[in-house]
């Protein structure tokens, strides 16, 4: 039995209405740890204990983190996550939560992950946030359960970090005969590294990520991420911040679900830049959630 859930698939009446056509959404908010990273964590977990491996390291200051100590917890094997001194006490909080030991390291995502690979051992295996096939392919069991339902869409909204749902969303499209389906790609202003890649037609480090959706706060996407973007339909669409933290209030009110403003990138793209649904009929909406953003936060982001 996976770690991951089947999550709900529903057809959204306040976000079809906001974009005058069909939205579908797929809600992985609902997954246990609260975000979609448990499924390809959970299968790249699954697989490292299966091949004997007695300890799970990973290094992430959010949702990878939290979903990497769920595993642990429910394989009965030990995690510990580095995570950068910028990482928030609750996400932190979330983490020791499922019994995962936290370390704190260095001013960024990049010196966390380097102390973390410094603490492997044989017995040991490291969990990619977003870096990993055995990611990838988790990530893409959310398609299959889509198209294992029989809803039809001509179009899939995603929000694009360090690129692992990008990467996920595209395999499962392709095991699935659905390789011409484009992908709109979501990422706030700060923290698009998609689309500085595309702009520059090679993969661009950011020199720094001054977003608040700080889960999309990889300063460069994995090199699979920017392939796929040479070799299938994607469309990179950047919000701003107030977009992405309105769309999470406005999803509060509407579906009685909190996610934080990195998944709020996605769903901006039907509350507010709906042009870029123009061409498109029935779109499928990842709802990747996110437990770090509590509902206080959110309301003083938007005040500010």
């Amino acid at each position: 039995m996976p770690l991951h859930l089947e999550t709900p698939l529903i057809e959204s009446q306040p976000l079809s209405h906001a974009s005058e056509r069909s939205i579908w959404l797929k809600m992985d908010a609902l997954q246990p740890p609260g975000s979609f990273k448990i499924r390809g964590v959970g299968a790249a977990c699954e697989h490292h204990a299966a091949n004997g491996k007695r300890r799970f390291v990973s290094s992430s200051g959010g949702n990878a983190g939290i979903a990497v100590a769920y595993a642990g917890r429910r394989l009965s094997i030990p995690v510990s996550v580095f995570v950068p001194e910028t990482t928030t006490e609750r996400a932190k909080a979330l983490i020791r939560q499922e019994g995962a030991e936290v370390f704190v390291h260095g001013a960024s995502w990049q010196e966390a992950n380097e102390r973390a690979l410094q603490a492997m051992d044989a017995d040991t295996a490291f969990i990619h946030p977003f870096d990993d096939p055995l990611l990838w392919t988790g990530h893409a069991t959310m398609i299959d359960e889509v198209v294992s339902a029989g809803v039809r869409f001509d179009a899939v909204v995603l929000s694009v970090g360090g690129g692992g749902l990008l990467a996920g969303v595209s395999e499962g499209l392709d095991r699935n005969g659905l390789e011409h389906i484009p992908i709109i790609a979501a990422e706030t202003e700060g923290a698009a590294s998609l689309a500085a890649s595309v702009t520059s037609g090679k993969l661009a480090e950011l020199p720094a990520i001054t977003s608040i959706a700080t889960s999309l706060g990889a300063r460069k996407v994995c090199q699979r991420a920017f392939e796929i973007t040479r070799n299938r339909p994607v469309d990179c669409v950047v919000v701003d911040d107030r977009a992405a933290v309105n769309a999470c209030m406005r999803f509060l009110d509407n579906h009685r679900t909190l996610v934080e403003p990195a998944c709020g990138a996605a769903l901006a793209v039907a509350y507010t830049y709906t042009d870029r649904l123009a061409r498109f009929e029935r779109v499928l909406m990842i709802v990747c959630g996110g437990a770090t953003a509590t509902l206080a936060q959110l309301q003083a982001w938007q005040a500010s």
